[in-house]
């Protein structure tokens, strides 16, 4: 019976894939980058406009206000069973304004392409054509909770609070980002995003050297230090991506800064991190270290209840003829503040394809309609008691 089940669920997906490609046209043409919040307003809008097309009125809906970043929308669509899942997706991108003008979204054979379509807006329409086709075929379903952020690619300052609170006491939350390879993600490191900054004492590099304090100096001495806190057999890693400072070939500088990213998956080593963070000083006494920043994310590592989660997504691929492989990454999603509370999650359940935050970035429109109905298969089965 599951196995026609789920037969039947990629046939109506192959069937209605114009469609789902209509709407991945319509969603990415809605540019939506992080830094903009006219654009991520006026992008929502359309978002939900088109889910009401798709879905009909939530029974429940609240549209957060995200201030200085993306509103987090949150809309409840009522199951057959007293099961809920959490879907997670992000709206905004890392493109900025304009970047349609000069590539507009295309498909080529059996690629997909435009900014945002695999990162992510591909997961936020298959995510709703899961849920269209357990209704059109009148199978059990969940109450599905669909949360949209627009602040996932720097952080999830606002969204956050909401995400924790709406994964609290449903069967899974999945996170539809973008698959790895068709793989189901995991694990993810944990992120912390620090700037080290060194205050130094400017002065003439050439008539009076010696009464100054060089920052850049300091902080070349400071970045050996800062690496030197990796452990990549702990699966610590630690890169130091942009330095500035200094204001004249001829002045000893007086301030410089890098910024830091540190990548963690044992969550004991942020203490361990934190530390070689607050020992950093300057050789030169005159030169003050000042580290600002904070753990962005922390690690998402399995949990029993995820596991559970896996098996269960593994049958449902298996009646698909795919054999559902994990897999661990290196970048954080929101799945790590689900996973954090120790509260089951499926990360990478999205579009399969490649290229993220690059000019390459596309989807693979064949391995649509089987992400559509390994989603819908969970989800039905998980509406049937399948814990």
């Amino acid at each position: 019976m599951s196995e026609a089940v789920t037969a039947d669920l990629a046939a109506a997906a192959r069937r209605d894939l114009p469609e789902m490609l209509a709407d991945l046209r319509r969603l990415v043409e809605l540019e939506t980058p992080s830094n903009d919040k006219s654009l991520l307003d006026a992008g929502l809008d359309g978002i939900e406009a088109w889910l009401s097309e798709r879905l009909g009125e939530p029974a429940e809906r609240t549209r957060h206000d995200g201030g200085a970043f993306g509103d987090v929308l949150e809309a409840t669509y009522p199951g057959t069973t007293a099961e809920t899942v959490l879907l997670v997706c992000h709206y905004d991108t890392v493109w900025p304004r304009g970047t349609l003008a000069e590539w507009p979204v295309g498909i080529d054979g059996d690629r997909f392409s435009g900014p945002g379509c695999f990162d992510m807006k591909a997961g936020i329409v298959q995510g709703v054509w899961a849920l269209r086709a357990l209704r059109e075929a009148d199978l059990p379903r969940p109450t599905v909770r669909l949360l949209l952020n627009g602040d996932e690619e720097i952080g999830s300052p606002a969204s956050r609070p909401y995400i924790e609170r709406a994964s609290e006491g449903v069967a899974v939350t999945l996170i539809l980002e973008p698959s790895r390879e068709g793989m189901v993600k995991i694990q993810r490191k944990g992120m912390g995003l620090f700037d080290v900054t060194a205050h130094g004492v400017e002065s003439h590099a050439g008539l009076d050297p010696a009464a100054g304090a060089s920052a850049i100096h300091a902080l070349a001495e400071i970045v050996p230090a800062l690496t030197a806190l990796a452990d990549p057999d702990r699966g610590t890693t630690v890169n130091v991506g942009v330095i500035s400072g200094g204001t004249g070939r001829n002045v000893v500088a007086g301030r410089a800064t890098c910024e830091v990213d540190v990548r963690i998956q044992d969550p004991a080593e942020t203490a361990r991190v934190d530390a070689g963070l607050t020992a950093l000083a300057a050789t030169d006494p005159r030169v003050k270290i000042e580290v600002a920043g904070e753990w962005n994310r922390p690690p998402m590592n399995p949990n029993p209840a995820t596991e559970r989660m896996f098996a269960l997504i593994r049958e449902v691929a298996a009646e698909l003829g795919t054999d559902l492989g994990a897999i661990a990454v290196g970048g954080a999603s929101d799945g790590n503040l689900v996973s954090a509370l120790g509260r089951p999650v499926l990360d990478g359940l999205g579009a399969v394809g490649a290229g993220p935050h690059s000019r390459d970035e596309h989807v693979l429109v064949s391995g649509t309609p089987t992400q559509v109905a390994t989603v819908a298969g969970l989800m039905e089965r998980i509406a049937r008691g399948g814990r």
